[in-house]
C-alpha cells in the first residue's frame, strides 16, 4: 500500500498530452518491520514513470516489468539481485538504528524506512536534476542537498543518520545521481525506444446498458497510457453529469477508458453533445452522440444490439 501511494503521487506529476523530452529514472525503496504478510525489503525501478522492475526479500529475485528491459541481458538481472540484496541488509540496518533513535527498539509495532531517489535528463539541453529523500513512519527524514552534497535532516533523531552518511554516501550518491544514474537514462532511451515511441489510436464507442441508463463513451486499444476523455454540450466543455473513470490496462498491453453521460435521453436528443478523446497518436476524436451510434445491449435500439 505505501509503494502504491508513492506511485501515486508520482504519476500525478506527469506532464498532459504535450510531448515529453524530459525522460527520468526512480527508484521506491521500503524497508517494514511488524508485518509478517509483507516482505521486510521490497524495491521498485521505474522509467519514465513506468515500472520496469521488481524485487522484495522474500523470494531475493528482480523481476522485469517491461519486455525491452530483456534486451539488457541476463547479467543486468544479476547485478540488479546484488544490488538489491545489498539494499535489503542496508536499509534492516539502518531501520534497526532509527528505532533506537526513537527508543522502539523493544516495539513490536509496525515502523517503515522509505527511500525515493530519481534522476532526470532533457533530450533538448542535456539538462540534469536528481534527489533522493528518506521517509520513516510515513513522516520525512532525511533527504539530499544535492548542491551542497549535505543531508539536510526534517526531524532530531535523523541527526545520528546523517553524522553516518556524511562524506562517503553523501559523494557516492552525488555522483550517481549527476553521472551513472544519467548514463543509464541514456541506455534505457536506447534500448525501449520502439516501446516508448509506439503509439496506437484509440477505438472510441458509445455505449448503453439500455434507454434509460448513461451513455458511456468507451475509449479503449490505445498507447501510451495517457489519454483525456471529455464530454460536450454545443461545443462548450460538460463538467457537470460527467463521471470519468480511470484508465485502465488491457491483456494486450494497451489501454481503456471510459467516461459517463448521465443525461436522459430527451435532454441529449435536443442538444449536441459530443464526447472528445485526445491522444497523442493522432487528432483529436469527435464522436457526436445520436442514436444511431449508440451501441446498446436493448434489442431494437441503436445501431448495434449485442
Amino acid at each position: 500500500m505505501i509503494l502504491l501511494i508513492l506511485i501515486f503521487h508520482l504519476l500525478i506529476f506527469k506532464s498532459d498530452l504535450a510531448s515529453e523530452v524530459i525522460h527520468s529514472w526512480t527508484g521506491l525503496y521500503t524497508a517494514t518491520t511488524g508485518i509478517n504478510d509483507l516482505p521486510e525489503f521490497v524495491g521498485v525501478n521505474l522509467f519514465d514513470d513506468e515500472v520496469t522492475g521488481y524485487f522484495n526479500s522474500k523470494n531475493n529475485q528482480f523481476e522485469i516489468r517491461q519486455d525491452w528491459v530483456k534486451e539488457l541481458g541476463e547479467k543486468y538481472v544479476e547485478d540488479q539481485i546484488k544490488s538489491f540484496r545489498d539494499f535489503t541488509c542496508k536499509f534492516k540496518e539502518n531501520l534497526k538504528i532509527i528505532m533506537t533513535e526513537f527508543n522502539q527498539t523493544g516495539d513490536q509495532g509496525v515502523h517503515t524506512l522509505q527511500q525515493m531517489y530519481r534522476c532526470q535528463l532533457d533530450d533538448e539541453d542535456g539538462a540534469t536534476d536528481g534527489y533522493s529523500q528518506f521517509g520513516y513512519d510515513g513522516e520525512d527524514f532525511i533527504k539530499l542537498d544535492l548542491k551542497n552534497t549535505d543531508w539536510v535532516t526534517a526531524r532530531p533523531q535523523a541527526e545520528i543518520i546523517k553524522q553516518k552518511w556524511n562524506g562517503g554516501q553523501s559523494k557516492y550518491w552525488k555522483n550517481y545521481l549527476e553521472h551513472d544514474c544519467v548514463k543509464w537514462i541514456k541506455k534505457y532511451v536506447m534500448y525501449g525506444k520502439i516501446s516508448l515511441e509506439r503509439k496506437v489510436p484509440p477505438q472510441v464507442s458509445l455505449l448503453q446498458t439500455d434507454p434509460s441508463s448513461p451513455v458511456v463513451c468507451h475509449a479503449t486499444g490505445f498507447y501510451p497510457d495517457k489519454v483525456k476523455i471529455s464530454w460536450q454540450k454545443d461545443g462548450q466543455d460538460l463538467h457537470e453529469d460527467v463521471d470519468v473513470g480511470e484508465t485502465l490496462p488491457n491483456h494486450d498491453g494497451t489501454f481503456q477508458k471510459r467516461a459517463e453521460l448521465k443525461v436522459t435521453p430527451d435532454v441529449w436528443k435536443k442538444n449536441q453533445f459530443t464526447c472528445v478523446v485526445e491522444h497523442k497518436s493522432g487528432d483529436p476524436i469527435h464522436m457526436i452522440l445520436t442514436e444511431e451510434k449508440i451501441r446498446t445491449n436493448s434489442a431494437g435500439t441503436g445501431a448495434s444490439s449485442s
